[in-house]
Order: structure tokens, then sequence, then C-alpha cells
């Protein structure tokens, strides 16, 4: 059973742009074949300023293959029914900024299976907040 991502874009700041959806499978790397594991959808609460790994690469229960097609979705939740759009969480990869997620905000981005590429998250305030997210790999 295959696994997809779909995006919708539809924006009234650009003249002429009707928007587009597109689907992606995700699959193994340089193949058709569809990604075989999960991390399994998860939701973590964060309460302090200071990073957090949410994926550990090198974890036994994240065993990728080396420097192959993995993909990560990661939302901000916010807290008990609370979006704050003004404050965000920063996203990382091997401790290299990736991008912000205000609340409500969400990504989906490929990563590669390198043990030290561990996907961190820092919210830039001590306020609670609950990010939830999935990754999904090919198995070692």
């Amino acid at each position: 059973m295959a696994t997809t991502a779909t995006i919708s874009l539809a924006s009234t700041i650009m003249p002429n742009f009707s928007g587009y959806s597109k689907t992606m499978t995700l699959t193994q790397g340089g193949t058709l074949i569809d990604i075989d594991s999960t991390t399994g959808f998860q939701r973590r609460k964060l309460s302090a300023a200071s990073v957090v790994d949410i994926v550990t690469m090198a974890n036994e229960l994240v065993e990728t293959k080396d420097s192959t097609a993995a993909k990560i979705y990661i939302k901000n939740i916010g807290y008990k029914g609370v979006i704050d759009k003004s404050k965000f969480v920063l996203i990382g990869v091997n401790s290299q900024p990736v991008g912000r997620l205000y609340g409500g905000d969400w990504m989906i981005m490929p990563l590669t299976g390198i043990d030290a590429d561990d996907v961190t998250a820092t919210p830039e305030t001590a306020d609670t907040v609950v990010l939830e997210f999935a990754m999904y790999f090919e198995e070692n």
C-alpha cells in the first residue's frame, strides 16, 4: 500500500494564478518501490526554549539505511486548542536551522538517513506548544 502526500495551493495575492494541487508517492531512493517504514504518528509537548531531538536517526527505532530517502511531516498544533501565530518552533537538521513553524504551520521535507542528522525542535519561548510529526523511511 503506497504512502502519498498531497498539497493544494491557492492564492489571492498572485494575479491570474488559479492554484494547483500536487500529489507525491513516497518511494525508496532511486526506485519506484514504496517507502516501507515509519516512526508512526506522534505528538510531542515542548515547554522550554531549548533544543529537543524529535527524531534521533541513530535510535534503534529509526534504523534507516544510510544516505537514503526519508520524508518528515511536522505541524505546530499549539496547545489545548490555542494556536498562537506569534510564536514559533525552530526546526533543524544536524544542528542547522531549516525554518520556523508558527502556530498552525506545517511542513513536509526530504531527509537523508545519516545517523548524525537528527531532526530537532527549539521553541522560541517556554510557552507550551505541541508538535505532531511522522517520519517515513527505508528500513535498514
